[in-house]
């Protein structure tokens, strides 16, 4: 038996399990309307966007499956979204954004949200920059004046990313940085947080496809 496979597993299951029994005793229209998700009551689901995909989450099971039926079976994705649901309180877009630093608790996780993900958006995409357009385009992406280059883009229903980079020369390596709407510390934590990053790297790097690792963050430096 491939014991990091279990550990793997073990570590996405524990706050699976955690979550979704919070889950399936929330009232799912009540749920709904404060996400702003639908959900449809005869086949029991909610209807969320991620990142430019339909994915569909049982009531409740908290099953996960993309728009083709497909069942999503990462724990870091069914986790986040069902804390999405439970979490979220209704507040809109405020147009104003924020860096992780000011999220409640953001100073204490930082040096770990900024190996996860700044750090990593300047190294896959800094010179790396048609890519980067291309695939904020392709999933909705809109182009901000920030940054060398900057989108905004949905991460989920009501939670909005913005990323910008810089180039690198000689003298420099590329730069990022990761911004969300002020609205964010309504529907997630800043442990959540990281692992939003974390995501939608995979997602960029991967032209829309949501991650495969077992565990809650990937254990690989890619």
């Amino acid at each position: 038996m491939d014991k990091n496979a279990v550990k793997e597993d073990r570590q996405g299951k524990v706050p699976f399990e955690y979550v979704r029994k919070i889950y399936k005793d929330k009232d799912p229209f009540t749920m709904a309307k404060l996400s702003g998700t639908i959900y449809n009551q005869n086949n029991k689901t909610f209807k969320l966007e991620l990142m430019g995909e339909t994915y569909k989450v049982k009531y409740p099971t908290g099953e996960v499956f993309a728009d083709d039926n497909y069942e999503i079976k990462t724990y870091s994705v069914k986790t986040l979204l069902l804390r999405y649901l439970v979490n979220a309180k209704g507040i809109p877009l405020t147009g104003k954004d924020i860096t992780y630093k000011e999220m409640p608790g953001g100073h204490v996780y930082y040096s770990n949200f900024y190996g996860r993900t700044i750090r990593k958006l300047a190294r896959i995409f800094g010179n790396n920059i048609e890519q980067f357009e291309a695939v904020l385009k392709k999933i909705g992406g809109k182009k901000v004046s920030l940054g060398d280059v900057g989108y905004r883009v949905r991460f989920l229903n009501n939670v909005y990313m913005t990323l910008l980079l810089w180039e690198g020369d000689e003298e420099l390596s590329p730069s990022a940085n990761i911004l969300f709407d002020a609205n964010v510390i309504y529907y997630f934590d800043a442990e959540d947080l990281a692992v939003v990053g974390e995501i939608a790297l995979y997602i960029l790097k991967n032209n829309g496809k949501v991650p495969t690792w077992k565990g809650l963050y990937s254990n690989k430096n890619k």
